[in-house]
């Protein structure tokens, strides 16, 4: 009997979707999907270089910037495949094993940018609250232990997804909506009872991200008490504008991601394109955006990035 769950098991393939259209118009629609893999993985490896390269940069900001990079990488890598494969080759089959790889990856990257995000705002919070000591508090020591906490945490709320999401027995159609493997799709998929699944799923959502959101918007609390008790105007400006960078990626991350799980808890399967575009934009604009909005903002950034 275990055998035959075995070879069911193995033999599960989801079929991945992308956005409607005939073959012709998906390599129209390739065009600008590559564009974006490209401006992403090399914007994000360029600023990765610089930061490591110049011992000017080796300070908190652009330390914590490359750990953002870095994820920003990872969700890139980890979509190609599976995005491309279907609007370039018509690749719309995908195996149970590479289908749990993949989700494993996806909300791995997205928890570690969480926390990293959450780690800026605490640079920003310290950079602003008490700058003499900025240097000595956020040590590179420190920053390197802060950084593997977060990948802990993220890995070891993450890891169980694959394993309860294997257990179950996969009879139906097996079309997901989107090019790519996420749990809550992936988890609907099931012919058994999700409960326990979507329960954990809800915990590690409001444990990671909405935990660090919570901490995050405690420090901007902090920053503002911080810089409305700065007498000069022009310093206040001076000290809100080191954080308008965060902000945009903050928005850039979180506004898709929160409107996402708005309709899939509220929506009921409703507006089944704009789940497929926010879907779209929670992993693909924070990996364009993130090193467009640092080299705009970050003078000293982007002149080395002009010299290079």
């Amino acid at each position: 009997m275990s055998a035959v769950n075995d070879t069911k098991l193995k033999s599960v393939i989801f079929l991945l979707s992308g956005l409607p259209g005939h073959r012709d118009a998906h390599l129209w629609i390739s065009i600008p999907f590559c564009f974006m893999y490209v401006i992403s993985i090399v914007g994000n490896s360029v600023i990765l270089f610089i930061v490591k390269t110049d011992p000017s940069l080796h300070e908190p900001m652009y330390i914590f910037l490359s750990m953002l990079a870095i994820t920003d990488l990872g969700i890139s890598i980890t979509t190609i495949p599976t995005i491309l494969g279907i609007y370039l080759f018509n690749s719309r089959e995908i195996s149970l094993n590479a289908c749990l790889a993949q989700l494993f990856f996806i909300h791995l990257f997205q928890y570690i940018e969480s926390s990293v995000l959450l780690l800026m705002a605490f640079d920003r919070f310290i950079a602003i609250h008490n700058p003499l000591r900025y240097a000595s508090i956020l040590t590179p020591p420190r920053i390197g232990k802060m950084g593997l906490v977060s990948v802990l945490r993220a890995m070891v709320l993450i890891l169980p997804l694959p394993f309860l999401l294997k257990r179950f027995q996969y009879c139906r159609a097996n079309v997901l909506s989107h090019s790519y493997c996420v749990h809550r799709e992936v988890m609907t998929m099931a012919c058994s009872d999700i409960r326990v699944n979507s329960i954990y799923g809800l915990f590690t959502k409001l444990f990671q991200m909405g935990l660090d959101l919570l901490l995050i918007l405690l420090s901007y609390v902090m920053i503002l008490k911080t810089v409305l008790s700065i007498a000069s105007y022009d310093e206040c400006l001076r000290a809100l504008n080191t954080c308008v960078s965060h902000l945009c990626a903050l928005l850039l991350f979180y506004t898709p991601e929160i409107s996402l799980s708005m309709i899939h808890r509220f929506g009921k399967g409703s507006y089944p394109l704009l789940q497929i575009l926010l879907g779209y934009m929670s992993l693909l604009l924070p990996p364009l955006m993130n090193p467009i909005v640092y080299s705009v903002k970050s003078k000293h950034l982007r002149v080395r990035i002009i010299r290079v």
